[in-house]
């Protein structure tokens, strides 16, 4: 993998889609224990899932890793923080109270 280039690999992976009063959720898990590192993208591949209400399904699909290279790996750890900040939610007032 060098600075510029993208690799694409293939792994199993479980979806779970929760859609319940107490939680609303998408999660995959990798079945052969991949991991995706800052920068990568992730793709699930088959139909779509939809869970009615109530209900959490869970499916094995197969997941498409496009990894990043060095130089995406670089600028997303460098940039990372900044877009981390754009969720933040900052107050300023002039009244001092303690």
């Amino acid at each position: 993998m060098g600075l510029l280039t993208k690799k694409v690999e293939r792994h199993p992976c479980e979806v779970e889609i929760s859609h319940c009063f107490d939680s609303l959720h998408a999660h995959v898990k990798f079945l052969d224990g991949a991991v995706v590192y800052p920068g990568d993208e992730v793709i699930v591949t088959g139909p779509e899932v939809m869970a009615p209400y109530g209900e959490i399904v869970r499916e094995e699909r197969e997941a498409v890793i496009y990894r990043a290279s060095k130089l995406e790996q670089l600028w997303t750890r460098m940039t990372g923080d900044f877009e981390f900040m754009e969720l933040c939610e900052f107050s300023f007032s002039e009244e001092v109270t303690l």
